[in-house]
C-alpha cells in the first residue's frame, strides 16, 4: 500500500567501463560460499550496450525452537520441537540491454534478462510429547528441492510526433518452476519416565509408524504488455496520456503421493514408491486494459501533478481436482484510480509535498489458486480463494523536508490510507487433513464409535486455512528520516542517517477490534560512516529494529517479536579503480520470538479456555563478507 502512484521516469546516467565484484560469504556454522559480478557498459552498433552478469551462492542456516504448554502459565509442558533449516543453493543472472538514436528524434532501446535459481532447503526436527501416560518421539525430516527460470525482453521506441513525443513499448516475461517437496514422520512411543528436554528414542520404546508425504509442483507463468503514451505541451502545463494492456497466464500442476512403512527402519528410496495422494491442475488467466491521462505543472515554487486511470481486469480460474473439472471463475472488475501530487518550494532549503490517490492491490496468482497445501502454515493447511475481490484504499500523504547545510537532509511524512475488501488470511472452521486422518483412523481402530465421537475424544488442533475479503479498515502512522554529515561540530567526514517509522492500523473481526494481521507496529535504522582521506579507508555500522506484530484469526493467535540487528563494515581503497570490504550482518544474532494462543472453538477462544500455549525462537547467527571492487 504505497503513497502516491505517479512515477516520474529520468533516463539513467550513461557511463563507459567496466566493473567487476569478487567476493566470499562466511556463515555461523562454518559454510562459505562465493559471489560474482561484472558491468560493462560501451558504444556498439551505432549505440550503448550495457551487458552484466551476476552468480551468487545463497545459503541460510537457522535453528527453531518449539515449547508448548497447556497453557499461558507455561507451568506444565506437554511437547517441545528442535528444528534445523538450511537454505543452499545459487542464483545465476544476465542481463543485456542496447540502446541507440534514431534520425534526429527517435530512440530504440532493448533489454533483456535471464535468472536461474537452483536451490535445497532441508529440514530435521525432533519432537518429544507427553501424551498422557506416553511418551511419544518424532523425528521429522524434510526436503525441498526446487529450479527456477526467470527470463524476459522488452523494447521500446520513442519519437516526435504531432508536436508532442510519442513512445511505443512491448515486453515479454516468462517464469517457471519445478519443486519437490518430501517430509517424512518416524514416531516412536514409550513410558512417560522417559519424558525429559533431550530428544532420544529410549531403550524400551516401540516402533510406532514411518510415514511420508511428497509434493510434485510446476508452474509456467507468461506476461506479455504493450504500452502506448504521447506527451505534449498544453498552454502552460504537460499533457500525457496513454494506455496500457496487459496479459497473463498461469498453468500449474500440484500431485500429492503418500508411502507408509511395513516395518521400522523402512524409508521410501524414490517417488517411485510413494502411492498416488491427488492432484489439483490448474489455469489462470488475467487481462487488462489501462487507460490513462495526466496533467502536470511545474514553476519556482510550485509544480503539480493530476491524473486519471482507469484499470479494468478480466480474470479466470479454471482447475481440476484429480482430473475431474471443478468449474470455472471469472472476476471482472473495474476501478478508476484518480490522484493528485502537490509540492510547495518554501525557500532554498524547506519543500512541503501533498499526494492524494487512489491504489489497488489485486490479488496474486498463489491467493487465486484452490490447491490444499497441507501444512502451509504450521500444522494448519491452505487453499486460494478465487473469488477474491481486489483490495483498494484511497491515501494522502503530506511531507516536509528540509536541506541542513550542503548535504544534509531531514524530513517527515505522514500517511493515512481508508482500505477496502482487506485481504487477509482467516481460518475456514474446516479441520486439516491430518485431523480428519487422525479421526478415521480412530474410527477403524476401534478406539473411537463414530466421527462424533472421534472428535469429542481429539478435538480439532489443526485447521484449514484460506485467503478472504475481511472487510474495510484503516492504516494511519508517520515516517521520519535525517541524513547529514557533521559538519556543524567539526566531522566533515562523518555521517549519520537515521529513520522511524510508525504506523497505526484498524480492522474489526469476529472478536472486535484489531491491527492489520502481521503488521509491525514500528521500525527503524540508525548508522554512521566515517571516511579517512589520508589513509583511503572507511568504516560504519547501522542498527535495525521492528516492532512487534500481532496476528489473530479464529482458533489462533500470535504475537510476533524481532530482535535488534547490527551490521558493521570497513573498507579500504586502493587508488581510484580499486576497494576492498570486509562486512560482518547480524553481529547480535537477532531472533524472531512468536508466542502462541490456541483454542479449540471460538468460544473458548472467548474465554481464553487454551488448547494450547506455544513458543517459538528462530535464529541464523552471524555472517560476513569479503568483497573486492575493481572498476576499468
Amino acid at each position: 500500500m504505497a503513497g502516491a502512484i505517479n512515477i516520474v521516469l529520468r533516463d539513467a546516467y550513461e557511463f563507459t567501463g567496466s566493473y567487476i565484484r569478487v567476493g566470499v560469504n562466511r556463515w555461523d556454522d562454518g559454510e562459505i560460499n562465493p559471489t560474482f559480478g561484472a558491468v560493462t557498459s560501451f558504444e556498439a552498433l551505432g549505440g550503448r550496450l550495457l551487458a552484466g552478469v551476476n552468480v551468487q551462492d545463497r545459503y541460510r542456516a537457522k535453528t527453531k525452537r518449539s515449547d508448548r504448554f497447556t497453557d499461558d502459565t507455561r507451568e506444565e509442558k506437554v511437547s517441545w520441537e528442535d528444528q534445523t533449516e538450511v537454505k543452499d543453493g545459487r542464483d545465476y543472472s544476465a542481463n543485456l540491454s542496447y540502446t541507440a538514436d534514431v534520425g534526429d528524434t527517435g530512440r530504440f532501446s532493448i533489454d533483456g534478462f535471464y535468472v536461474k535459481t537452483d536451490r535445497d532447503v532441508t529440514e530435521v526436527s525432533f519432537e518429544e510429547e507427553l501424551d498422557d501416560d506416553e511418551t511419544v518421539n518424532i523425528r521429522v525430516p524434510g526436503r525441498d528441492p526446487y529450479d527456477q527460470k526467470n527470463y524476459g525482453v522488452g523494447a521500446e521506441y520513442t519519437f516526435d510526433m504531432a508536436g508532442g513525443r510519442t513512445a511505443v513499448s512491448v515486453d515479454y516475461a516468462r517464469f517457471e518452476n519445478s519443486q519437490a517437496t518430501t517430509e517424512g514422520e518416524q514416531v516412536y512411543v514409550s513410558g512417560a519416565e522417559n519424558w525429559d528436554d533431550t530428544w532420544s528414542i529410549p531403550a524400551d520404546a516401540e516402533w510406532d509408524e514411518t510415514v511420508y508425504e511428497a509434493e510434485s509442483v510446476t508452474a509456467k507463468d507468461a506476461e506479455t504488455g504493450f504500452r502506448l503514451t504521447h506527451a505534449r505541451p498544453l498552454g502552460g502545463a504537460e499533457l500525457e496520456f496513454g494506455v496500457d494492456y496487459r496479459t497473463k497466464k498461469r498453468e500449474g500442476l500440484l500431485v500429492t503421493y503418500e508411502w507408509e512403512a511395513e516395518e521400522e527402519g523402512q524409508t521410501p528410496a524414490s517417488l517411485a514408491d510413494y502411492d498416488l495422494d491427488g492432484s489439483v491442475a490448474s489455469v489462470i488467466e488475467e487481462k487488462r486494459l489501462d487507460p490513462y491521462i495526466m496533467l502536470s505543472g511545474k514553476g519556482d515554487a510550485f509544480s503539480w501533478e493530476a491524473g486519471l486511470r482507469y484499470e479494468t481486469t478480466k480474470s479466470e480460474v479454471e482447475y481440476l481436482e484429480d482430473d475431474e473439472s471443478e468449474g470455472r471463475v471469472s472476476k471482472d472488475y473495474n476501478e478508476l484510480l484518480p490522484s493528485v501530487n502537490l509540492r510547495w518550494n518554501l525557500g532554498d532549503a524547506d519543500r512541503i509535498s501533498l499526494s492524494l490517490a487512489k491504489t489497488i492491490k489485486r490479488p496474486n496468482f498463489n491467493e487465486l489458486l484452490p490447491a490444499l497445501l497441507d501444512g502451509e502454515f504450521g500444522d494448519n493447511d491452505y487453499i486460494g480463494n478465487p473469488e477474491l475481490d481486489p483490495e483498494t484504499a484511497n491515501g494522502l500523504d503530506l511531507g516536509f523536508e528540509h536541506r541542513l547545510g550542503r548535504k544534509g537532509v531531514v524530513g517527515v511524512n505522514f500517511f493515512y490510507r481508508d482500505v477496502k475488501d482487506l485481504i487477509e488470511i482467516v481460518n475456514t472452521g474446516v479441520p486439516s487433513e491430518e485431523m480428519q486422518d487422525t479421526w478415521e483412523e480412530m474410527i477403524e481402530d476401534g478406539d473411537a464409535v463414530d466421527l462424533a465421537d472421534a472428535m469429542a475424544q481429539e478435538p480439532a488442533s489443526s485447521w484449514l486455512y484460506t485467503s478472504s475479503n475481511v472487510g474495510d479498515g484503516k492504516v494511519y502512522g508517520f515516517e521520519f528520516d535525517v541524513s547529514t554529515p557533521l559538519s556543524a561540530i567539526g566531522l566533515e567526514n562523518t555521517g549519520i542517517f537515521a529513520n522511524y517509522s510508525w504506523v497505526k492500523s484498524k480492522v474489526d473481526d469476529f472478536l472486535g477490534e484489531r491491527r492489520f494481521n502481521d503488521q509491525a507496529k514500528s521500525v527503524y535504522n540508525i548508522g554512521f560512516i566515517h571516511d579517512l582521506p589520508t589513509l583511503g579507508a572507511s568504516f560504519g555500522a547501522t542498527y535495525r529494529k521492528q516492532g512487534d506484530a500481532y496476528a489473530r484469526v479464529l482458533g489462533e493467535e500470535v504475537l510476533i517479536r524481532y530482535g535488534g540487528e547490527l551490521d558493521v563494515f570497513v573498507e579500504k581503497r586502493f587508488g581510484t579503480n580499486v576497494s576492498v570490504r570486509l562486512s560482518a550482518n547480524n553481529l547480535l544474532d537477532a531472533s524472531k520470538d512468536e508466542f502462541f494462543d490456541k483454542f479449540d472453538t471460538l468460544q473458548d477462544q472467548i474465554d481464553r479456555d487454551y488448547d494450547e500455549y506455544e513458543l517459538e525462537t528462530e535464529e541464523a547467527g552471524p555472517s560476513y563478507q569479503l568483497v573486492m571492487r575493481w572498476a576499468f
